[in-house]
């Protein structure tokens, strides 16, 4: 505790040594039309500060706000933490009839999916049951609010795209319809994928001379209507070329109903009935355990966070860690109850511990949901610089490097620095709004000497690759340094 607080004096006596932005990095901030004092940057090499600018200023970190939940999530969970997914009863089974409600148990199961509880509904088969002579009662009582994204509004004018889609303790499929959209030239054929009981879809979207290709351009949010008859209705709306194909995946249904419909249709398959409704609660202390299924373990989970910079699983990460611990048997259990506490407050608290343990000043630092998706997160370069350094002295530093795209090579690095010294050899992670730009990670020098590299850009400028060049050329400028000199 005493030499992270030293070291963190020691690079804030550093701060004012070094603030001038490289000059490649100036010249792109005044061709954007961008102001210096919109960016914060850090890069550390050791304990030694080689650049800083407005490091100690709390910035919108966007997708970097990842890096903070994934490690704190492996320091915290531990790398054996899986999710899990239970169906539970206390009902007696009798001549293939449960007499008793059946409870669908959510565990924050990132890997929960339609053919997960397929299989969950088949090993109630085998064990004999044919009938379930009650309800289906669907437990997301680990999280609090059990629904986090009742009553929120849209993050932007896309709410049914994915990576808006707000996590619950038992979200399957993410929510997602996959919709095959297909045209003549005078009528579309659709087909929803998966299906759901008492679920279909229609169309009223207008066929038009357009590019396939540009096919999003008439697209506009689907309309959900629910009958006189319980049946649920999912129109597509807008303009769609004719002569066109393509498929795209759309969260509009709300999840009670998309898990009602899986069920029922994947049970009724496998040649079972349900005689109840289905209905939200909690399960019974003395219910019993009929299956379960766990989810992949955490580093695998960190890697599908941090490559593709995946908001619904670092927000699943980030409230685990208000909900559950680690559990050396299971991988992770429910934490203690607590009186009047939110799991988004509880899992704000185990950040800021983890934070100060190792010196890391936590003042002006704000975390939403844990992903970036959030117009309020705030860190600083100095703190995110500190975390860095935090994760190279870890004892899962290789799962958390892992985790994070390769300039040039994958993740959302792969299409970046192709023409710099750090393609193949920096790993960064990316964040973007629509007036943020930022990347965080580990940049090797010309000589091979590690770096941590911060950069952070909050302009209304930075759009349209404006702040990515900025952000670049500083990665760059850090990759390109440490060379020998010419003889």
């Amino acid at each position: 505790m005493l030499r992270h607080l030293a070291l963190a004096a020691a690079l804030l006596a550093w701060l004012p040594v070094q603030a001038q932005l490289p000059e490649p990095v100036t010249q792109l901030l005044a061709q954007g039309g961008m102001r210096p004092d919109s960016v914060g940057a850090l890069v550390l090499r050791g304990d030694q500060v080689v650049l800083q600018h407005l490091a100690e200023r709390p910035m919108q970190p966007a997708s970097i706000m990842k890096l903070v939940t994934t490690l704190v999530s492996l320091e915290q969970l531990g790398p054996v933490f899986r999710g899990r997914t239970e169906l539970r009863t206390n009902g007696a089974v009798d001549k293939g009839v449960l007499q008793g409600d059946l409870v669908l148990r959510g565990g924050a199961d990132a890997d929960f999916s339609g053919e997960v509880l397929e299989g969950m509904l088949r090993a109630l088969r085998n064990a004999g049951i044919e009938r379930i002579d009650g309800n289906l009662v669907l437990d997301r009582s680990l999280f609090t609010p059990a629904r986090p994204d009742a009553g929120l509004p849209p993050f932007d004018a896309s709410p049914e795209a994915y990576y808006n889609v707000i996590p619950d303790a038992l979200l399957v499929n993410k929510n997602m319809l996959q919709i095959d959209m297909r045209s003549t030239d005078k009528r579309i054929r659709l087909d929803m994928q998966p299906a759901l009981a008492g679920v279909t879809i229609a169309s009223n979207m207008r066929l038009i001379d357009a590019d396939c290709a540009s096919w999003e351009d008439g697209w506009k949010l689907p309309q959900v209507t629910r009958t006189a008859g319980g049946t649920i209705r999912v129109v597509l709306q807008g303009t769609y070329p004719k002569h066109c194909a393509r498929t795209s995946s759309i969260n509009v249904l709300d999840r009670d109903d998309y898990l009602d419909g899986l069920f029922r249709l994947t049970w009724r398959q496998l040649g079972g009935e349900l005689s109840g409704k289905t209905v939200t609660g909690n399960a019974p202390s003395d219910a019993r355990l009929l299956a379960e299924h766990r989810a992949r373990t955490l580093p695998e989970l960190v890697r599908d966070t941090n490559k593709p910079s995946d908001n619904a699983l670092a927000r699943t990460l980030f409230l685990s860690l208000g909900a559950l611990e680690a559990d050396p048997v299971l991988g992770s259990r429910p934490l203690p109850p607590a009186a009047d506490a939110t799991t988004y407050a509880r899992a704000d608290g185990a950040v800021r511990h983890w934070m100060r343990a190792r010196g890391i000043d936590d003042s002006g630092f704000v975390i939403d949901n844990g992903s970036g998706l959030s117009r309020i997160e705030r860190i600083s370069a100095l703190q995110m610089g500190a975390l860095l350094r935090a994760g190279l002295r870890s004892n899962w530093a290789p799962e958390f490097l892992a985790s994070m795209p390769i300039a040039a090579t994958d993740g959302t690095m792969r299409r970046r620095l192709h023409d710099s010294p750090a393609a193949g050899r920096a790993r960064l992670k990316t964040g973007s709004l629509r007036n943020v730009v930022a990347v965080a990670g580990y940049v090797p020098d010309a000589a091979g000497v590690q770096h941590v590299v911060v950069a952070m850009v909050n302009d209304e400028l930075a759009g349209d690759g404006r702040g990515r060049a900025v952000v670049d050329a500083l990665v760059d400028w850090v990759a390109k340094s440490g060379a020998p000199a010419a003889p």
